[in-house]
């Protein structure tokens, strides 16, 4: 197959509908035909400070076009591979209607897209909003074979209620760890002043999270921190932009110092995806407007489109996509 370098016409990221990474855009979920499905959750009503990130998608989208690659994937030098060729299909899907001041019925269109990315056998790619949106996306795995959910992250998000709220930004690992499809979770990052008491904390431990600070995975070491990680059971990974220390994600609505560079959650994702099935990602929390210079919806769609390379390689080699 020729690629765009070869056929007269350049589309340069600058150009063109800002799609994710410039992928083609299947408006009829009942017609999708992919590896990936990228779907925006533009949904930022669970927020309990900084709003913003219901415009996460669009920017992370805008930003991803500087890795739409016009020659047939992406040469990665130090792995002497080439991610993301001509084989791999992605489409985006648009994003999920969001109904304004209404939770349940936008969650509800959330899952409805990840339901039609799993029933068409594309891994959803969800890119939020913010964290509330993970309730929906693992909901939407209901009937389906169990997995172990990595979170990365500066916030346990393990809230059961405050004030009636059981589906705002700091519940979804809550809601994750008391589903029967859920079969435990590993949350990395998790780091001084949390939304979350030591009652939560301790619930998620007897509930079978394994939680790691940075600090601790430093010590640890990426390698060891990552066999922690459940074999032999598929995984779902949530990445909150917050995981990442805010001098270089400072657009997020709930930044906390300390956080991890941008290497070290790269070389974990990478060693993660090793001989694992990955049955969804979501990334979630940014939000533009608190970062003009525009890094850190870059460092999202750089993540992500590293990460799905990363996928898609390892499952190549064990017979998946």
């Amino acid at each position: 197959m020729s690629h765009s370098y070869s056929t007269g016409r350049l589309n340069l990221p600058f150009t063109g509908i800002c799609t994710f990474a410039k992928k083609p855009h299947e408006a009829d979920w009942t017609a999708l035909d992919a590896d990936f499905a990228i779907l925006g959750a533009p949904f930022d009503a669970g927020t309990q400070w900084r709003a913003g990130a219901r415009f996460g998608p669009r920017g992370v989208r805008e930003a991803s076009t500087l890795f739409s690659f016009g020659h047939a994937g992406a040469y990665e030098h130090e792995d002497d591979v080439t991610y993301l060729g001509e084989d791999v299909r992605i489409v985006d899907m648009g994003d999920a209607d969001i109904v304004h001041t209404d939770t349940i019925q936008s969650h509800a269109n959330i899952r409805a897209g990840v339901e039609a990315a799993l029933n068409a056998g594309a891994v959803p790619v969800v890119i939020g909003g913010d964290h509330s949106v993970n309730i929906p996306c693992i909901e939407a795995y209901e009937g389906r074979s169990p997995f172990h959910v990595l979170q990365i992250d500066a916030h346990l998000d393990f809230v059961d209620e405050r004030h009636g709220v059981t589906r705002g930004h700091g519940n979804p690992m809550r809601r994750a760890a008391e589903k029967d499809h859920v079969s435990g979770l590993t949350q990395i990052g998790i780091r001084n002043v949390s939304s979350t008491a030591k009652e939560g904390y301790e619930a998620a431990r007897a509930m079978g999270a394994d939680i790691l600070s940075v600090r601790q995975v430093r010590k640890l070491g990426i390698a060891e921190t990552a066999a922690r990680i459940p074999q032999g059971v598929p995984l779902y990974i949530t990445i909150d932009i917050d995981a990442f220390c805010p001098s270089i994600a400072p657009g997020t609505g709930t930044p906390s110092h300390g956080g991890f560079l941008y290497y070290e959650v790269l070389e974990l994702l990478q060693a993660a995806v090793q001989e694992r099935e990955i049955v969804g990602i979501d990334l979630v929390e940014v939000a533009p407007d608190y970062d003009p210079t525009g890094s850190t919806n870059i460092l999202a769609a750089q993540l992500l489109m590293n990460l799905l390379g990363f996928v898609a390689h390892a499952q190549t080699k064990t017979g998946g996509i």
